[in-house]
């Protein structure tokens, strides 16, 4: 089965966590290989994950939510919600 981004994004926890089946899992991993977004979505999230088990603060750019965002939406608004 070939993912677009949304179901890469809706399975990113479950693959960090290693509790996906090994089907779709192999799917995910083909996806991230020729996918520099979902590959940054990737390693983000598992950069969160550092950070909040770290008890360190970090002060974000004042725009950072909105150009986050407005990168998402662009994405979202420009693949088909559907597998092709």
């Amino acid at each position: 089965m070939v993912l677009n981004c949304r179901h890469v994004w809706d399975r990113i926890s479950d693959y960090i966590d290693g509790s996906l089946d090994p089907s779709v899992r192999a799917d995910v991993e083909q996806h991230l290989a020729h996918c520099e977004i979902c590959s940054a979505v990737l390693d983000s999230t598992r950069n969160i994950i550092i950070l909040m088990a770290d008890d360190r603060v970090f002060e974000l750019p004042v725009d950072f939510s909105q150009r986050l965002h407005a990168c998402l939406d662009l994405v979202l608004a420009t693949e088909s919600p559907d597998p092709v």
